[in-house]
């Protein structure tokens, strides 16, 4: 097992690779060596001559469906070649991602991320080979390819080297349950609107206090479900690794 951290993307569109990843810090970082990307051509593993991956779905309906086998062909090759970490299927109908469940895959060896297309991919293979079905947002993409740029990125930055003060990871978005607080800088006074006065005070205690005030606020007002996950760790703990990667039922 390769001890660099890796994504394997299964696309039909590899020309999309790097896109966006071959910039700033994951850029940085692939070059470096620090992550592996390989994305995988789907239709590479069609078996007929006109290499087909999709076929009409069964039931009826409008669009199409991606062939199982092909999948799996897919799949089994990469896995032979050594593409580690959890299979995750990028989907509308998956479960929502999350900052904890980014943290676990960013501590793995890497992820194998299937990129769907049309109506999507046939169930069998997603059961059959234990994808997990993740979803990035309540909204509908082209295609899995954009979500997984965004899921290799959210992961990329948390790796070692990566970010030059890994600090400023610990008060993000999410990093503590709760959203972030709001920032400033120069210059002091911007169209007649003064920097809050506690930031510029040097008390670096009354500057947390603050933050961490901002902080909840934000999250009450935005984000009301991310309160009750915060205060239900501070009663019970965190919830285990395992509850948060399994596969759906």
């Amino acid at each position: 097992m390769s001890a660099v951290w890796s994504a394997t993307v299964l696309t039909l569109f590899p020309d999309m690779f790097p896109g966006p990843l071959a910039f700033s810090l994951s850029g940085r970082g692939l070059a470096q060596g620090l992550w592996r990307l390989e994305a995988v051509d789907i239709r590479a593993y069609a078996t007929d001559r006109h290499q087909s991956v999709d076929d009409t779905p069964f039931g009826g309906g409008a669009g199409m469906v991606l062939r199982p086998d092909v999948v799996a062909a897919a799949v089994d090759d990469a896995r032979s070649r050594g593409a580690a970490g959890p299979l995750v299927y990028l989907t509308p109908r998956g479960l929502p991602l999350t900052q904890r469940e980014v943290e676990a895959f960013a501590a793995g060896p890497g992820l194998l991320l299937l990129c769907g297309r049309y109506e999507g991919v046939d169930q069998r293979v997603i059961e059959r080979r234990g994808f997990l079905e993740r979803s990035i947002g309540d909204f509908v993409l082209s295609g899995g390819e954009i979500a997984a740029m965004a899921v290799i990125d959210a992961c990329v930055r948390l790796l070692p080297g990566i970010v030059g003060d890994r600090r400023s990871l610990e008060e993000e978005s999410f990093a503590s349950g709760l959203l972030e607080y709001p920032h400033y800088t120069r210059p002091q006074v911007w169209e007649g609107v003064s920097v809050p006065e506690v930031l510029l005070s040097g008390d670096h205690q009354a500057i947390r206090r603050w933050r961490r005030q901002q902080a909840l606020a934000t999250t009450r007002a935005r984000r009301p479900d991310l309160l009750k996950e915060v205060f239900r760790e501070t009663t019970t703990g965190p919830p285990r690794a395992g509850a948060m990667s399994g596969a759906q039922p």
